[in-house]
């Protein structure tokens, strides 16, 4: 579909979107599944990374099959180690890495059916022993992002607001002597935007900041965490950014063949979406063809970025529904890794009064919970 063609925007208003959402849910949790289930000593990075991405387009393409309609990838599968804050997704005619013993484990991508997008991050610990839980600051920077994530969830909401979910975020951290990352914004989902300009920033600073919003009804939100154990300071390094997003809005006659030829296929297969240089077929063409579309501000990357060596990034990222009587996760939160950590919540009741929300905003039901002060999913992880 050519999205300049779109004339009525979409919304949760329509059940056909929302099952468009949750089809894609569906096989984000699949794949997901698929994935994790690899994530072990001795295998290659950029071999779990194309394997994810290939799967992403099998499973896309087993569904709404009547109509002619986009689906596949909605954010290529990156897989960042340890202190790599995010978006390594390597070619592998450069990158050999493979996952070791003890590794801190981020899988991030995203499912698009008809423009309709499901992202989804995980946190792991490669060969981890499932009776033998992990402490340490990898333990800390995995409760935090876990805690911030399930607290934002709570607070997504009809009439919250972006900024009662930046300072959660912020406590949380505090309680686990974590830092949020600089930089990392949850955005608004609409179709075929995957980053809509209401937006929640995890660290304000004074050299970024948004506006403040409210949530409403029928929204949707891309919820992105990112905890370190460090300062929460990025920058890129060595690694070759190969993830890249058309900026539709600029236009320029590029004059090499190598750069029209990646712009073809760009504009056919992503018009709206991030692409890997990897899909683009032949690696090296690719790299030429993008510089040029770069300089002329055609795409711009998503850059490869390092927290100081010896620290722990952990990540969860889910989308939010925002419906009538719930705020419903996409997909459906996976079990946190086996971890213990110094550190508890349990002494702070701010967190302690946004866990025990209910997601749900049936009036009976919610008194109920209310009563019974039950605390969803937090039983799930031993923060003792």
């Amino acid at each position: 579909m050519d999205i300049d063609e779109q004339e009525v925007e979409l919304d949760l208003s329509e059940p056909a979107v929302v099952d468009k959402y949750k089809a894609a849910a569906e096989v984000a949790s699949a794949v997901m599944a698929k994935i994790l289930a690899h994530i072990v000593p001795e295998k290659s990075i950029v071999e779990l990374c194309a394997a994810a991405d290939k799967e992403i387009e099998d499973e896309t393409a087993k569904i709404y099959n009547k109509v002619k309609m986009d689906k596949g990838i909605a954010f290529p599968t990156c897989i960042s180690v340890n202190n790599c804050a995010g978006h390594f997704s390597p070619l592998a005619s450069e990158d050999k890495t493979l996952l070791k013993q003890g590794d801190l484990v981020k899988i991030d991508f995203g499912v698009h059916i008809d423009g309709f997008i499901v992202q989804i991050a995980h946190t792991i610990v490669c060969g981890q022993n499932p009776e033998v839980p992990t402490s340490g600051r990898a333990a800390d920077a995995v409760c935090a992002a876990y805690f911030a994530a399930e607290c934002v969830h709570r607070l997504i909401r009809p009439g919250g607001t972006n900024k009662s979910c930046t300072e959660v975020i912020g406590k949380v951290a505090e309680v686990f002597q974590c830092k949020p990352v600089e930089g990392v914004l949850s955005h608004q989902l609409k179709q075929y935007i995957i980053d809509g300009s209401k937006t929640i920033i995890q660290r304000p600073d004074v050299d970024q900041q948004v506006e403040d919003i409210t949530f409403e009804v029928n929204e949707v939100y891309c919820v992105d965490i990112v905890m370190s154990t460090g300062e929460g300071k990025v920058s890129q390094r060595d690694a070759r950014t190969t993830i890249f997003k058309r900026q539709l809005d600029q236009s320029y006659q590029l004059k090499s063949k190598h750069a029209r030829a990646v712009f073809s296929q760009v504009s056919k297969k992503y018009q709206s979406m991030p692409f890997n240089l990897r899909s683009l077929g032949m690696e090296n063409e690719a790299k030429f063809g993008i510089v040029e579309m770069l300089n002329h501000d055609l795409v711009v990357g998503y850059p490869v970025l390092y927290e100081k060596d010896g620290e722990y990034v952990a990540q969860i990222k889910f989308t939010a529904l925002v419906l009538p009587n719930s705020t419903t996760r996409l997909p459906n939160p996976l079990p946190p890794p086996f971890v213990s950590s110094a550190f508890s919540i349990d002494s702070v009741p701010e967190i302690q009064k946004v866990m025990a929300m209910s997601t749900k905003r049936n009036k009976k039901k919610a008194k109920k919970k209310a009563a019974t002060g039950s605390v969803a999913d937090a039983d799930e992880m031993d923060t003792e």
